[in-house]
């Protein structure tokens, strides 16, 4: 009997000590993804169309002299890397988010025609309305997000089979085009404003400047705050709406607050640098491989990664058309295209 109960003690013990070695070493999985982060920045700084040695890349932070090299260091790689960040990072969120609320492993910002609802906002607030302004046509791009959102699933619910996984992508994707139609149609009236979209349209994080990415941060830090705040009534809801009120969730407060941070995300993301696809899809997927389904992992990792992967898409874009460039929209969508339609086929697009 005592040597039965000391196994069992011993049992209970380990298992204790499970949990806590697991939480630690995704903690510390957490500081490898910010190291990354960081190297994966200054690549971006460092490397581009342009050869520029790291040496003078020192210099124009620590002893600039105004010097080509330092400018285009200064005031071109620099804000491009920091926005790289913040949209990485907020389309990443949003769709981790997306995906544990709906409980669709197919659900993007992109897919689901949100990014293209807040570019249509955009080339309305530029093209018709004139409005040039990061600060104001952000709201624009809000105001597309969340419409695009409430068309989408009020179209994917339509009938008696309600929505499902594929109805809501092919929702999102039909919307999507619409929207894209009406945006071009918009700019091919006003060459103008063509001319200053057609990169941001591709999906791009060149052209933008310090001052844009100043106006548009508070959104981005707004929504990735809610968002990562969100973690715990997420995790509660993924056992269902009964058992999420159990729990003590407030159900519909959880859902619009999530409907919240991703139009925050979504806007003010795509505001910045245009509809980019399969991001939100993408590394929420390779997130939960590694760290399983718990929201309290999965967001800050999302956050972490999609970051990560823009920018080195975006500087991978740089290389490899030199003196030229890939925009980063279209690094992404061939990227992208067939892990989508390997989540597609699966004979099981199983609700997460």
């Amino acid at each position: 009997m005592r040597l039965a109960a000391e196994v069992a003690g011993e049992s209970a013990e380990a298992s204790e000590r499970t949990p806590r070695s697991r939480a630690a070493l995704l903690a510390a999985g957490l500081v490898v993804a910010l190291a990354v982060l960081v190297l994966t920045a200054m690549a971006s700084v460092a490397l581009g169309a342009r050869s520029v040695p790291f040496s003078t890349v020192i210099d124009a932070f620590l002893m600039p002299d105004g010097s080509s090299d330092h400018t285009v260091i200064r005031e071109l790689r620099v804000p491009r890397t920091l926005l790289g960040l913040g949209v990485g990072a907020a389309l990443g969120l949003a769709g981790a988010l997306m995906q544990s609320l709906t409980r669709n492993p197919l659900a993007d910002p992109g897919l689901l025609g949100i990014n293209e609802g807040a570019a249509l906002g955009v080339t309305l607030a530029l093209g018709v309305f004139g409005l040039s302004d990061p600060a104001v046509y952000v709201w624009f791009a809000f105001g597309g997000a969340a419409l695009a959102s409430v068309v989408v699933y009020a179209l994917a619910s339509a009938g008696r089979s309600g929505s499902s996984p594929v109805r809501l992508a092919l929702a999102g994707v039909a919307l999507g085009m619409v929207c894209t139609a009406v945006a071009s149609a918009i700019l091919r009236m006003d060459t103008q404003t063509f001319d200053r979209m057609r990169f941001w349209l591709t999906g791009s994080l060149a052209g933008q400047t310090a001052d844009t990415l100043v106006r548009l941060a508070p959104f981005m830090v707004a929504g990735l705050v809610l968002g990562l705040l969100l973690a715990r009534p997420l995790n509660m809801l993924a056992l269902g709406d009964d058992a999420g009120k159990a729990l003590g969730v407030a159900v519909n407060r959880t859902r619009l607050l999530t409907g919240v941070a991703v139009t925050l995300l979504c806007g003010a993301a795509t505001a910045a640098a245009g509809p980019l696809w399969f991001v939100g899809l993408i590394v929420p997927h390779a997130v939960r491989a590694l760290v399983g389904p718990d929201q309290r992992w999965v967001l800050p990792y999302s956050a972490l990664i999609a970051p990560v992967l823009l920018l080195a898409a975006d500087v991978a874009g740089r290389l490899i058309a030199r003196p030229g460039e890939v925009q980063v929209g279209i690094v992404w969508a061939v990227i992208g295209a067939p892990v989508f339609i390997m989540l597609a086929r699966r004979k099981r697009v199983a609700a997460l």
